[in-house]
């Protein structure tokens, strides 16, 4: 990856004038000295993003207590950590929330305040913002490229996707995809993207390197997410309205089957295990996360969460699961060995997306 600027306190404000010569936003609070954590961590990072307070809430995964909370800006949602390890990049957008519930002549009359849009790059050691990146318009869930050179961002309200170079902090190629884009994941080559789109029912193929479309494929309705499994065979994409996971053979871009979630599911995001054998599915306002035998392509276990389970991420070691309860303001941690839950953590307001760093 780049080398991101990676400062001591005192030179924050030289770097926030810097970044914004280069068409970036200066990282909110840059000049101020946070608070340092009471004990350093033991164990993983966990990144919690919580939508309505604007922060993120870091978790030691080897206690599971929280040792930071950092304000990062104006409703994040997509979180990622940088292949390397060093940065934690989160989603921001200043458009209204305006929920499938909501008509869309309602949702018109909020207030947007695009200045707000953009991509948060947090120093993993420091936990501080370093940086804001731009990611169009109302970005919402991202990828990175494996080399860590570039990001992939689905942005909602306008109906594309942004790619965008991290080193130089522009945005190099905008692609339109299916409508109301959420869920981007790299295949696990690196070759391709993949990205849903809500209104549209789809997966939209780019290739990552240039914003190409390499194709198209109708899934099941609202499809919020997918997971690929590791060797990149199967790609599961979950469908909130139909309450199932659709599985997609990835070479042929065709639809294997259908997996159906439990009863009440509203299937959101989902994440393979590192071995392949499991696919986790968080099921939003069902409450639960269910448990997907790859072998057999069925459900396994279903686990009750706290309310409206949406982001999940697991420890490096495959022993955790951590979901982001977005109501109940908390965190689930999820034994993977005994598929039971056996914590649960108080986060910000509304946690909406989780990632795990080393």
């Amino acid at each position: 990856m780049p080398d991101l600027p990676h400062p001591e306190r005192r030179l924050l404000p030289l770097l926030a004038l810097l970044a914004a010569c280069a068409g970036e936003r200066p990282a909110p609070g840059a000049d101020a000295a946070p608070a340092a954590p009471a004990a350093p961590p033991k164990g993983p990072l966990v990144y919690v993003t919580n939508e309505d307070s604007h922060e993120l809430t870091i978790i030691d995964a080897a206690t599971d207590r929280v040792v930071r909370t950092l304000a990062v800006g104006t409703r994040p949602r997509g979180v990622r950590v940088t292949p390397d390890g060093r940065f934690v990049v989160v989603a921001l957008s200043g458009s209204p929330k305006c929920p499938p519930s909501m008509p869309d002549e309602e949702c018109e009359k909020l207030t947007s305040d695009k200045s707000k849009d953009g991509i948060a790059v947090v120093d993993a050691t420091s936990l501080e913002v370093v940086r804001v990146l731009p990611g169009g318009s109302d970005p919402e869930t991202f990828d990175l490229a494996p080399d860590g050179s570039r990001l992939i961002v689905s942005n909602e309200d306008a109906g594309v996707a942004s790619i965008v170079e991290i080193a130089t902090g522009k945005v190099v190629a905008t692609v339109k995809v299916g409508r109301e884009p959420e869920g981007v994941r790299m295949r696990p080559d690196g070759k391709e993207v993949w990205i849903t789109g809500e209104t549209d029912h789809d997966v939209t193929i780019l290739d990552p390197a240039n914003g190409a479309r390499l194709g198209r494929i109708a899934v099941d309705r609202r499809p919020r997410d997918l997971a690929f499994l590791p060797d990149g065979s199967r790609a599961y994409v979950t469908s909130e309205m139909d309450g199932r996971v659709v599985v997609v053979d990835v070479a042929r871009r065709a639809v294997l089957r259908r997996i159906a979630m439990p009863t009440d599911a509203k299937p959101m995001s989902a994440i393979a295990s590192a071995d392949g054998r499991r696919v986790f599915v968080s099921n939003g306002r069902g409450g639960t996360i269910a448990v997907i035998d790859t072998g057999a392509d069925s459900v396994i276990a279903t686990i009750k969460a706290g309310m409206r389970p949406w982001g999940i991420a697991l420890t490096p070691d495959g022993g955790k699961l951590y979901a982001a309860n977005g109501p109940s303001n908390d965190v689930s941690v999820i034994d993977t060995r005994t598929l039971a839950v056996v914590a649960t953590i108080p986060a910000g307001k509304i946690p909406w997306g989780v990632a795990v760093g080393r």
